[in-house]
């Protein structure tokens, strides 16, 4: 959401996010796949073969280019929540690192001269308070709302690493800069 909206509909942002965590919460549970396959699968969305999103939302499908096949639940799409944290949390971390990425590929509109630019763009534009609010709303136990805005450091699949304390060297490590 644009801030220029969220800034003038406070309220109406807590509530697209309070139906974003309980779909989310909603989608996780096994028992709801078949019916949620049912729902995405017509024409009004996806317009699939329900079979085909059966098994994608349970975890089976296949995986690389050998497609070896998969038959872990814990593979399948997690909504809410998954081993590094909650999916929807804004967290500043990884918002971040896609405003870095949108400026190495020139995405983003505008220039930034520094680092700290970005983390100031980052800043004002992540409402992670109206999350944490949309979160309590509905129930979700405190245990369960992130208590920091960084994911710490990521891997990715080739090894570089980015850490968010330190943007700069991640844009540094970079073979391809642009």
């Amino acid at each position: 959401m644009r801030t220029d909206w969220v800034d003038k509909h406070p309220k109406a942002t807590v509530a697209l996010l309070k139906g974003l965590i309980e779909a989310q919460m909603w989608l996780d549970k096994p028992e709801n796949k078949e019916e949620a396959a049912e729902i995405l699968s017509s024409r009004k969305w996806y317009n699939v073969p329900v079979a085909v999103l059966q098994e994608s939302l349970k975890g089976q499908y296949k995986l690389g280019a050998k497609g070896t096949p998969s038959n872990d639940p814990k593979l399948g799409p997690l909504y809410w929540a998954s081993d590094r944290g909650v999916i929807s949390y804004p967290y500043k971390s990884l918002t971040l690192w896609f405003l870095l990425e949108s400026l190495r590929w020139k995405f983003y509109p505008g220039t930034l001269d520094t680092i700290e630019q970005a983390k100031a763009i980052n800043d004002k534009v992540v409402r992670d308070d109206l999350w944490r609010e949309a979160a309590k709303a509905v129930g979700v136990p405190a245990k369960d709302i992130p208590t920091s805005s960084s994911r710490g450091k990521e891997v990715f699949f080739d090894g570089t690493v980015y850490d968010p304390a330190d943007p700069q060297a991640y844009l540094n490590s970079l073979k391809i800069k642009n």
